[in-house]
């Protein structure tokens, strides 16, 4: 069976996730005045009346099947020392990327819902944006988001290992995924992703010509 569409498929993939990470991230409406998110207010001064930052949202969670086709590659065309990581990181690294769908999906996309209601009604929510700032009840499986840079820092190492990645582009990528652990910061997210091109989009370019 031809599978060469596959194969072009998943390195559209790996050039294109990080990118729409990075995009995504730098259409924080304050992306260099940095502030955690404590209160309802602090939610509703990032997203109250800012389409650029739903518009973001939106890119990230559509980088998550992309995110998949990637990991599920890398996993597949490791060989050698490096494959039992890449295969580990393909696991985690998707748990992580489900959770991020859930995260994008659930919470920051319906928010720009919220931005359609009337003053009186938006005022009236403001616990339940508490009760998300917080993470209540199954909210906190999103505290598990980390485990989607664990998960490419584990491939990575194992990409350099399997000899798809030069050993500085990995580095420099596994430095970028140990900063998306501060997703609540997003000038820190942007800067993780921009590292992280450094080693998905060559490898990704690698896969489309056929040498990866």
């Amino acid at each position: 069976m031809n599978i060469g569409w596959l194969k072009t498929v998943s390195g559209i993939a790996t050039v294109a996730f990080p990118v729409l990470l990075l995009t995504g991230f730098a259409l924080h409406p304050k992306l260099f005045s940095p502030h955690m998110t404590r209160t309802a207010d602090d939610l509703v001064a990032k997203f109250h009346g800012k389409p650029a930052f739903h518009a973001g949202h939106l890119i990230v969670f559509l980088a998550v099947p992309l995110i998949i086709l990637s990991f599920v590659y890398t996993e597949e065309a490791l060989r050698g020392p490096g494959r039992f990581l890449g295969a580990l990181g393909a696991v985690i690294g998707i748990c992580g990327a489900v959770v991020l769908a859930g995260d994008k999906g659930a919470l920051c996309i319906v928010l720009s819902a919220f931005d359609r209601l009337p003053a009186a009604d938006f005022a009236a929510i403001r616990p339940a944006l508490q009760a998300i700032v917080e993470r209540r009840g199954l909210l906190k499986v999103f505290w598990a988001l980390p485990l989607l840079p664990a998960g490419g820092i584990l491939q990575m190492v194992g990409m350099m290992k399997g000899g798809l990645v030069p050993r500085a582009s990995a580095a420099v990528a596994i430095v970028g995924l140990v900063l998306l652990n501060k997703p609540d910061i997003d000038l820190v997210s942007s800067t993780g992703a921009l590292l992280m091109c450094t080693a998905y989009v060559p490898l990704g370019l690698r896969v489309l010509g056929g040498a990866a």
